[in-house]
């Protein structure tokens, strides 16, 4: 009878190979679909060559590089790709012409034509805007627009390279609610005004990154609301805005997550609400001498980054000068009034 007994040790090897096998197949992202690869998309974009060896698509909006007086870099957000810049597309070209502005986007790791990045941090990505600056030859300083997630770039930006910095918008930028110094009620408010789905992906991203892609693709329960394109948490006024401008207003949708889900959405989600190496909330002013500003754009009604963050953001970083917007959500950008004002105040001061 002992003998049929499995022993301790056995089962310790058993259990193993059932989880080995489980990660395989089923928690473990497949690879992504490389652009320019056999399997993978073609590439149409225009690309650098970074030092690792990765390849960064963009896009350029605006004047002539030659031509222009200020040079624009647009960091887009999650579920979006170098077409998403608005902040030029929604300008006249008159505006433009008397704004003297160029503007460059660009596909953040994984997402559109650009490689995917599996050792992502926000460090990393402003080493990715550093390098497209300099081999666009954009000069000395340029100013940057960081919609969203975008924002894991754009803080890291002011932290890591404030002299290469003209000006600086941040818009609806996402919190990531373990940043060390922001108290508990403050981010414990801000963490429950979100989706019980998102507060569960989140909490995924966090204490588990390795876990979220079977969870945002599996069937029992509802994963990121952002993974799942669910529309329906929207706020009313961006809920509006969507169906004024229709269904084909993004046609290169496909385009956003060819490669896979995994180092787009997925990534995106692990390094805004992993642990960051730095806090925004203990930077300092970029612009002492006076020669740039950095601004902070929030609608009232956001609710995928709650509007109680930023106000806390604004209060404890006095030099951030806060635009809180009236009866808008996150999709504030998307009217040409509030992306006319978010340029014209970026660029009212000349750091050039």
């Amino acid at each position: 009878m002992a003998s049929s007994l499995l022993r301790p040790s056995s089962l310790v090897i058993i259990v193993g190979i059932i989880l080995a096998l489980t990660f395989q197949f089923v928690l473990k992202p497949p690879p992504p679909k490389l652009c320019g690869f056999p399997g993978g998309p073609p590439i149409t974009a225009p690309r650098i060559k970074l030092r690792d060896g990765r390849n960064l698509a963009y896009k350029e909006h605006g004047l002539p590089r030659e031509k222009a007086r200020r040079k624009v870099i647009f960091v887009h957000g999650a579920d979006s790709c170098r077409h998403d810049a608005v902040f030029a597309t929604l300008l006249s070209p008159d505006l433009i012409e008397e704004l003297g502005m160029y503007m460059v986007s660009f596909d953040r790791p994984g997402y559109g034509e650009s490689d995917p990045d599996p050792n992502r941090t926000p460090k990393s990505l402003v080493c990715d805007i550093e390098e497209l600056a300099d081999q666009l030859n954009l000069g000395e300083k340029f100013y940057v627009i960081g919609y969203s997630m975008g924002g894991q770039a754009t803080w890291g930006l002011i932290k890591y390279i404030p002299h290469r910095l003209a000006g600086v918008a941040l818009v609806a930028p996402a919190v990531n609610y373990w940043w060390k110094n922001l108290p508990l009620n403050v981010s414990s408010q801000g963490f429950n005004l979100q989706p019980k789905r998102n507060q569960w992906a989140f909490r995924v991203a966090h204490y588990a990154p390795w876990l979220l892609y079977w969870w945002n693709t599996q069937k029992w329960f509802p994963g990121s609301s952002i993974a799942n394109r669910d529309m329906s948490i929207l706020s009313q006024p961006d809920k509006d805005i969507l169906s004024k401008l229709g269904p084909a207003r993004r046609p290169y949708v496909a385009e956003i997550r060819q490669q896979g889900i995994h180092e787009s959405i997925n990534r995106d989600t692990i390094v805004g609400f992993g642990s960051w190496e730095f806090d925004p909330m203990e930077l300092e002013n970029p612009f002492l001498n006076g020669n740039g500003s950095v601004h902070l754009w929030q609608g009232d009604e956001d609710k995928l980054v709650p509007v109680t963050m930023q106000r806390y953001i604004a209060e404890k970083l006095p030099w951030v000068h806060y635009h809180e917007v009236s009866g808008t959500g996150h999709f504030l950008h998307l009217t040409k009034s509030v992306t006319e004002d978010i340029v014209k105040t970026l660029l009212a001061t000349d750091a050039n």
